[in-house]
């Protein structure tokens, strides 16, 4: 048997390393010999790539002093409305029906509109809230009684006109999959707080994620650093459990079985990724018993549950919130959620107000509860889509499409608090229709350099060598947005 079968009948080419290579391509007494000469190496590098995995989830400090230590990042999918919830534009309803003006458009096109359909005006009403009188819709009644605690930034824009790609620029800084998610980078730079829960965890309570589960990958970083999905209901994890007939020993005793064939396996090729494995099997072993209890809201206060408005064994996006929260308190360092649905092409009138009844109650709870509870100064809370939505109406009768907006890159609005940002403050300014930001612009990497300086990084510096440079998550731009730092 050649070398070339050899590599590609037993292993991933990608994960061979050089002594491996030769002591499988090795005759006779040289390979005798080779055999001879790395064994020990082998067996050092094995044992050395199981210490990496080990000491990666190490808690670190930063390099810089970061208020933050935690992320709670609640990621509307689909892209809500800024016209519609948090950017009022009194001349949308003056101009309602009428084309938007050329000029404005440019060279844009759209999905699913001509550039000359009619404008569409605000569906809801504004009102003033907090002593900020920062002006929301009145279909938010509870981010109103969180207002003076955020930051409004309406002044974002992305290069991404499309779901996926936009969902995969927000979270990883790329368009395409296979670079890390900012979890990831988050994890890869802090480590873990607890051994008893993964350090990055992702929940969705929408109907589906446009794209899926790059948008948590490690990319290139090794896999110990990819988030971990959490099921709504049942076991968080597939399996955690215990089968029923296996006793505990039993269980160890496998644990212990696989881990022995893993480490045998490590030391002959000394890939990190096996170390991972043995790893992720203890972590799921020890949440056997950490994760009945993590997911156990009836141990919360009555005054909790209501100020989240959830049932504790119904999955809703208000639980998934309320379990961020013990998730916070328990160490894991970057939580996701993602709830989809935003995606208002028709009828934004029903699906925001669907949408805004699924999600305010919660998020505006975590806000309270995490500042009641002396967290919030060192717990990012992020909310937003991954683009806006166009001042244009789209109605189009072949699709069964009225009174909806198209995908809108140039503009739309996310919110931050706690973790070391600026609380009760708009930052960023549109255009009268919405259109374009015309003051303190916030492109996408740029929001996510000032993530990573609230951890107490450079976003420039904090970097992983792959494919011979240097890879980060702002690419080669962003600039940290230093107004909405407190």
């Amino acid at each position: 048997m050649n070398c070339q079968s050899l590599l590609y009948r037993n292993c991933d080419p990608q994960l061979v390393t050089r002594r491996w290579f030769f002591e499988q391509c090795g005759v006779g007494l040289g390979r005798i010999a080779l055999a001879g000469l790395f064994s020990g190496v082998l067996t050092r590098a094995g044992a050395a790539a199981a210490s990496r995995a080990s000491e990666s989830l190490v808690a670190r400090t930063s390099p810089y002093k970061g208020r933050a230590k935690a992320v709670i990042h609640l990621f509307m999918a689909g892209a809500p409305s800024h016209l519609d919830l948090f950017d009022p534009k009194p001349k949308l309803a003056e101009f309602e029906g009428k084309p938007i003006p050329p000029s404005i458009i440019g060279g844009q096109r759209y999905a699913f509109i001509r550039s000359d359909a009619a404008v569409l005006g605000p569906r809801f009403r504004f009102v003033r809230r907090g002593e900020s009188g920062v002006e929301i819709a009145d279909i938010l009644p509870h981010f109103g009684k969180i207002v003076d605690d955020v930051c409004l930034i309406r002044s974002m824009h992305t290069d991404q006109f499309n779901h996926a790609p936009a969902q995969l620029f927000l979270n990883t800084g790329a368009a395409q999959p296979g670079r890390p998610s900012l979890g990831s980078w988050v994890v890869y730079g802090l480590g873990a707080q607890t051994s008893d829960l993964p350090a990055f965890v992702v929940m969705s309570t929408g109907s589906g994620i446009s794209g899926g589960a790059a948008n948590w990958s490690s990319g290139m970083l090794p896999t110990v650093y990819t988030g971990v999905r959490f099921r709504n209901q049942g076991d968080p994890i597939l399996n955690v459990s215990r089968p029923a007939g296996v006793s505990r020993q039993s269980q160890r005793d496998t644990l212990d079985l696989v881990e022995n064939l893993d480490r045998r396996r490590l030391d002959i090729v000394g890939d990190p990724e096996i170390a991972t494995r043995i790893a992720s099997y203890e972590m799921a072993d020890r949440l056997e018993s950490s994760a009945p209890e993590l997911m156990n809201l009836r141990s919360e206060s009555r005054a909790t549950l209501e100020l989240y408005g959830c049932d504790p064994d119904k999955p809703t996006f208000a639980r998934a919130c309320l379990l961020a929260r013990r998730m916070v308190e328990r160490g894991v360092r970057f939580i996701n959620i993602y709830h989809e649905g935003w995606d208002a092409h028709s009828d934004l009138n029903g699906n925001h107000r669907q949408n805004c009844a699924a999600t305010d109650q919660g998020a505006a709870a975590l806000v309270q509860d995490l500042k009641q509870r002396g967290l919030l100064d060192e717990t990012l809370v992020i909310w937003g889509g991954e683009f806006g939505r166009t001042p244009m109406v789209e109605s189009h009768p072949v699709l069964g499409r009225k009174l909806g907006r198209d995908h809108h890159p140039q503009a739309f609005t996310m919110w931050m608090a706690g973790g070391g940002i600026k609380p009760g403050i708009v930052h960023g300014k549109t255009d009268d229709l919405g259109f374009h930001v015309v003051e303190n612009g916030v492109h996408v990497h740029d929001l996510q350099a000032t993530i990573l300086h609230t951890l107490g990084f450079d976003h420039e510096r904090l970097t992983f060598r792959h494919a011979g440079r240097d890879f980060r998550l702002t690419d080669v731009s962003g600039n940290v947005v230093r107004p909405i730092l407190a």
